[in-house]
């Protein structure tokens, strides 16, 4: 039996103004995770509180981490306009 459970990928801004990606298929619980529990990230348990800053919808897991990898990989600052353009939209 196969679900289709919608796949996101995401930035989280950190308190220190660094951004994370992940991805998740519920960004409510996971944002939680980051920001409560250990189940949150390494990286983003000492960079207290996160917010997220960035939300893509992808069809399936495959394709989310792709796009992830893809993410994870600009600079700083293609990030950072990415990101702006999510926040103002």
């Amino acid at each position: 039996m196969t679900t289709n459970k919608a796949w996101f990928v995401y930035f989280l801004r950190c308190n220190d103004n660094s951004l994370y990606a992940g991805i998740t298929t519920d960004i409510d619980r996971r944002l939680h995770q980051h920001n409560h529990t250990k189940l949150g990230a390494k990286y983003t348990r000492a960079k207290r509180p996160v917010t997220l800053a960035f939300l893509e919808a992808a069809l399936d897991k495959s394709t989310a981490s792709k796009r992830e990898y893809q993410l994870k990989k600009l600079t700083k600052i293609q990030k950072e306009r990415l990101v702006s353009k999510y926040s103002s939209s």
